[in-house]
């Protein structure tokens, strides 16, 4: 089964939503029903597969002890960076294996979700350390982990919030609310994903070949532009469902986009777009740079150090999605682009003047539009 992407999928999920709607109304926990819900659509996105399955429930444990090794340190008074670069290390280990392995051909220690169950639990190791988190009991990190609408493409959740929504037991009318407006996102998600990003595909793939052979500079750009919106809607209805599937079940997991194609600047573009994975590389990866260099007087100055920063930030983001030339290079770009907008914004009179002018507004929107579009066919693959 193909979670999010077949008939059979929803189907089930229709059925198996309806004891979770009639639990909410009686203002009873739906945790418990929530949590086997999700380990019957891992069974079944997984039972075709059954090394993969193997491999998931390895990994499972494997970061559980980890975040668990994590605890007994900061338990202990023995917080520190040697340790916490460790534990961190070994939690990579699996991606790292995943990702290396693939380009050999070999695929090793794939499985459902990989990518984005790396994000949930380097969050749990890196709060840990930093005092947020000093309990975790193996029901909540499980189903944190596991929750079968997110599990695939995310959105990435916060554990503390999750297991905040996961004891939260709302009033009917607040619950019945929440049902409505989960059906309309999965809706509005289903509309996206099965017919706008339908629509796109064709074009991308049909009207771009079309004039290929006689003008490859009009067939690259009706491409990018065709993959860019189709890029949009097949993931923002992907993320759309999950979010309103979280919805029926208690869980408010966070919007993933955000009207990203109107964005100012690439600054307020990668707040918008993927906003879960953007803000996760912003917390755990851009700002503890940021925090180090200023303690550490790296820099002369902070300008400096966060132009380094935005390329440390998105080239890893980049080689997250894969080690593809294609996606280090989108992370590179958009790297160099964060960083000339940020000395751009803090150097720039001419930026300070005009930045809330409408006219300046509409340019600054254009030009975003289309840097944005030419990063999607660096994405692509297709631009060498």
């Amino acid at each position: 089964m193909t979670l999010m992407g077949s008939l059979y999928f929803f189907l089930w999920a229709a059925v198996l939503m309806i004891p979770a709607i009639v639990i909410g109304i009686k203002e009873k926990p739906i945790r418990y029903y929530g949590f086997f819900v999700t380990l019957v659509f891992v069974i079944l996105a997984t039972v075709d597969s059954p090394v993969s399955m193997m491999y998931l429930a390895l990994y499972c444990v494997f970061e559980f002890i980890l975040v668990k090794v994590s605890l007994y340190i900061r338990g202990k008074n023995l917080k520190r960076k040697g340790m916490l670069l460790l534990l961190v290390m070994l939690s990579l280990t699996p991606l790292i294996t995943f990702k290396i392995s693939g380009i050999m051909g070999a695929s090793i220690f794939g499985f459902l979700g990989i990518s984005y169950l790396t994000f949930k639990s380097l969050q749990m190791i890196l709060e840990i350390y930093d005092g947020l988190i000093d309990h975790v009991k193996i029901f909540d990190f499980l189903y944190f982990m596991l929750f079968f609408p997110c599990i695939t493409s995310g959105p990435i959740d916060r554990s503390r919030r999750f297991t905040s929504d996961l004891y939260n037991i709302r009033p009917k009318d607040e619950y019945l609310e929440l049902v409505g407006k989960g059906l309309f996102k999965i809706m509005l998600g289903m509309v996206y994903k099965f017919v706008l990003a339908s629509v796109f595909y064709q074009g991308m793939t049909y009207l771009g070949s079309a004039i290929a052979g006689t003008d490859w500079t009009g067939s690259t750009l009706i491409y990018m532009y065709c993959y860019g919106f189709y890029l949009f809607f097949d993931f923002a209805g992907y993320s759309l469902m999950a979010v309103g599937i979280g919805y029926i079940f208690g869980i408010i997991t966070p919007d993933n986009f955000n009207k990203p194609f109107i964005s100012t600047d690439m600054k307020d573009f990668w707040d918008r777009w993927h906003i879960t994975l953007s803000h996760w590389f912003r917390d755990f990866v851009f700002s503890r740079f940021m925090m180090a260099s200023i303690r550490g007087k790296w820099f002369r100055n902070k300008l400096t150090g966060a132009t380094l920063g935005f390329m440390i930030n998105m080239t890893l983001m980049g080689i997250w999605h894969g080690l593809e030339w294609c996606y280090i290079l989108y992370g590179v770009y958009h790297g160099i682009l964060l960083s000339l907008t940020e000395i751009y914004q803090k150097k720039s009179k001419f930026y300070k003047k005009n930045k809330k002018k409408k006219w300046y507004l509409l340019i600054s929107k254009v030009i975003t539009f289309n840097l944005v579009m030419f990063g999607f066919l660096i994405f692509s693959g297709r631009l060498i």
